[in-house]
C-alpha cells in the first residue's frame, strides 16, 4: 500500500507538472523520463504483488506424483521380503530436486488389543484423527547431493527399497517421504511430498 501511494503521487506531481508548465520544455522532457520510470517500477511492482498474492504463477510451483508398487515373497519358514518401488512423477512445470528420502514400514496387524485401545486413545488426546502412530518394524534414509536427482517436468523416476520382516506380520503400512530442505516457503513450495500404501501379505 505504501508503494503503491508512493507511485500515485509521483504520477500526480508528473501530471501536474504537464498540466501547468506546457511551455517548459526542459522540465517536460524531464518530466517524461521520469514518467518512464515510475511507469517501469509499476509494472515491476505490479507484478511482484501479482505473484506473492494473487498466486497467478501457482502452476509453476514444484509437484510430484508417487506411486508404490508392492511386491513380497517368503524367505526360509519364518521371515518375508518385500519390495517397495516408489515412482516419483514429476506432475509440475518446473523440475523437482530431490535432497532426501524415506521409507518406513509399519505393522498393523496383529497387534493385541491392548496396543489397538492405545493407539485410538492417542488419537483422540492430540485430536489428529488421521494420524495411527503404528508400530515401526523399519526404516530406511536415502540422500543424494545437489544436482544428483532432478526430476524434469513429465518424468518419472523410481527408487526401490527392500525389507526383510518375521512370517507373522500380516498387513503392513508403507510410507514414503521425498524431500528438499531448501525450497522456500515464502514461495509457496512444499518442503516434500510424501505417500502411504497398505499392504496385505496374508
Amino acid at each position: 500500500m505504501i508503494i503503491a501511494a508512493i507511485i500515485g503521487g509521483l504520477i500526480l506531481v508528473l501530471v501536474g507538472l504537464d498540466w501547468f508548465l506546457p511551455d517548459s520544455g526542459h522540465l517536460k522532457e524531464s518530466a517524461g523520463i521520469v514518467q518512464a520510470f515510475v511507469t517501469v517500477l509499476a509494472i515491476v511492482f505490479g507484478g511482484i504483488f501479482a505473484f506473492v498474492k494473487l498466486e497467478l504463477f501457482r502452476d509453476f510451483v514444484p509437484h510430484l506424483t508417487i506411486q508404490h508398487e508392492v511386491s513380497h515373497r517368503p524367505i526360509g519358514t519364518q521371515y518375508v521380503h518385500i519390495a517397495v518401488k516408489a515412482t516419483l512423477r514429476n506432475s509440475s512445470k518446473v523440475r523437482v530436486i530431490i535432497r532426501g528420502g524415506i521409507f518406513r514400514l509399519h505393522q498393523i496387524s496383529p497387534l493385541e488389543d491392548e496396543e489397538v485401545e492405545d493407539l485410538y486413545s492417542q488419537v483422540f488426546e492430540t485430536r489428529e484423527f488421521n494420524k495411527f502412530l503404528w508400530p515401526t518394524l523399519d526404516e530406511i534414509y536415502l540422500s543424494w547431493e545437489e544436482n544428483t536427482l532432478v526430476i524434469e517436468p513429465g518424468e518419472s523416476p523410481s527408487e526401490t527399497v527392500e525389507f526383510i520382516v518375521a512370517v507373522d506380520h500380516k498387513t503392513v503400512l508403507i510410507y514414503t517421504y521425498f524431500y528438499n530442505p531448501h525450497y522456500s516457503e515464502r514461495a509457496q513450495a512444499p518442503r516434500g511430498w510424501g505417500e502411504t500404501t497398505v499392504f496385505d501379505m496374508a
